[in-house]
């Protein structure tokens, strides 16, 4: 008899129904690269389309536009678009606005959209974070009575973090309540980020 340790015999290998055997791969949708050029582009009509005052077709130009298979300058560059979209709509109009888009051919997606990029701008706290000349987020050290804490969160202090968290939860209350927790699930566990 051959002197084998059957202890190091991986036997998830061995079983074809393993997902040990599952090419990963396939879990993430291909996506187009768009440059950062072109995402300018598309947020400066944007930009034309809230300075005519048409700032629900803005957002939904912005919406159906997502450049998923852009860089992370190009992603930040529209979420600030979006944000910008989403300012200039007020409360009263939130909610036939959303109902006009979820009713509409595709709705569900551009809604699906307009989550993660709720969830994108809660994340990052305020509109524009500061970046130095490396591209790197700047740090400022802060006196915190002995502990040392290096760029806190902005609580809605003198930048403005608060307002736009503001805007944020209220947009997000909205699409909540119209198309339901469904939404926040399908943006949670898809892998094309915004």
């Amino acid at each position: 008899m051959a002197n084998i340790n059957w202890r190091t015999i991986n036997i998830d290998a061995l079983d074809p129904e393993s997902s040990y055997n599952f090419d990963l791969s396939t879990l993430t949708p291909a996506v187009q690269p768009v440059s950062t050029a072109d995402v300018q582009t598309l947020t400066g009509q944007i930009r034309q389309l809230l300075r005519g005052g048409d700032a629900s077709g803005a957002l939904q130009g912005a919406l159906e536009n997502a450049p998923y298979g852009a860089d992370e300058q190009g992603k930040a560059a529209h979420l600030s678009v979006v944000t910008e979209c989403l300012n200039q709509i007020r409360q009263a109009e939130m909610t036939p606005l959303l109902q006009r888009m979820y009713k509409a051919e595709g709705g569900s997606e551009l809604c699906d959209t307009l989550m993660k990029y709720l969830y994108k701008g809660m994340s990052q706290g305020t509109d524009t974070p500061t970046r130095n000349h490396a591209g790197a987020k700047s740090m400022t050290p802060q006196a915190t009575g002995g502990f040392s804490q290096a760029g806190g969160r902005n609580f809605g202090g003198t930048e403005g973090g608060g307002q736009a968290m503001s805007v944020f939860l209220s947009w997000h209350e909205k699409l909540v309540e119209m198309v339901g927790p469904g939404s926040i699930v399908r943006v949670m566990s898809d892998r094309r980020t915004v």
